[in-house]
């Protein structure tokens, strides 16, 4: 049996308090060089909007620059591999949305794991999809588009902003939950995804509201069904897909801030506190609320058990669903 004698125990109970003070004073002194804020989309679309924000809010905050790298490819894995591999200093931090938490199901050899690799900061917002149909298409309803794509199987396409991501999940969902074939065609972003959607070329698309909204509102693309509980306060005569006939029916996307595993407490606290005091901040709230964002804050603890919920919840439907990016 091992035994710790009085020297060994006097000697192991002040070199962890001699660390603890080390990373106490390095946590005070945070932070005394630049941030960087890592986003795994493309410049430009909803996720890097909503960093680029928070970022001028932290930098002003902290004192420090907080720049914004895009690290775009395999449906954001790239940049949250990057992030999961960094120090656990603070100074490398990863703006993350909703696949973080379905890509562990979708990809067999990923080498981090969303509840392992990552301390959660704070959720940041909310925004749910809204299904837009080309103005080309003769549909105004959801069961119209249903009854036109059983009269057309595989002929109708749906886009989305890459493969794997919430957008193509819900076209996923829509499917299984309908009955019906259509085509997938990913594209590299909100944009491309938009563009090709007005002019036609492709006939119905899963879009964050944060995409589009200005689009929406003028009729092109046709919002005919919003993937959230309620209506949203933006688009009050869409319906939801739930009152369209698929009761349940959700698909949002949200946007989250996250630091390496074992990031001291005292860092993770301080950037939560300063995100938190960001989002009361009227001109961000104006900025995202309009483009149909839902703020939310609250604490770390909040953000990880609302991880925790997203990865039961799309874990049962993609085993379901059986899609692989492999």
């Amino acid at each position: 049996m091992w035994h710790l004698s009085r020297r060994n125990f006097a000697t192991a109970a002040l070199g962890l308090a001699g660390a603890l003070a080390v990373g106490t004073t390095f946590a005070q002194s945070y932070p005394s060089k630049p941030i960087r804020l890592i986003v795994g989309y493309q410049a430009g679309g909803p996720t890097d909007m909503t960093a680029r924000l928070i970022a001028t809010k932290l930098q002003t905050a902290l004192g420090q620059p907080v720049i914004v790298e895009n690290k775009v490819g395999a449906g954001s894995n790239i940049a949250s591999e990057f992030v999961a591999a960094s120090p656990p200093d603070g100074y490398t931090l990863l703006l993350a949305a909703a696949p973080i938490t379905m890509n562990g199901f979708l990809y067999k050899n990923l080498k981090w794991d969303v509840q392992k690799s990552f301390e959660p900061i704070v959720n940041v917002m909310t925004a749910p999809s809204v299904l837009a149909v080309a103005t080309k298409l003769p549909v105004r309803s959801v069961s119209e588009l249903v009854a036109l794509a059983k009269r057309q199987p595989g002929k109708l396409t749906f886009g989305s902003t890459g493969n794997g991501g919430s957008q193509h999940l819900a076209g996923e969902l829509l499917k299984q939950r309908a009955g019906i074939d259509l085509l997938h065609i990913p594209y590299k972003g909100a944009s491309a995804a938009l563009n090709d959607l007005m002019a036609g070329q492709v006939d119905m698309v899963f879009m964050t509201s944060m995409s589009a909204l200005p689009h929406l509102k003028s009729g092109n693309p046709r919002p005919i069904a919003v993937a959230s509980a309620k209506r949203l306060p933006q688009l009050p005569d869409v319906p939801t897909v739930a009152e369209s006939g698929f009761p349940g029916f959700e698909a949002e996307s949200w946007n989250g801030l996250f630091a390496p595993a074992k990031t001291p407490p005292e860092i993770i606290a301080r950037l939560n506190a300063e995100v938190n005091k960001a989002l009361t901040a009227p001109d961000l709230r104006e900025m995202l609320v309009s483009q149909g964002a839902v703020l939310v804050g609250g604490s770390s603890a909040d953000f990880r058990q609302y991880i925790g919920q997203e990865v039961v919840r799309w874990g049962r439907l993609l085993k379901t669903l059986k899609v692989s990016m492999d």
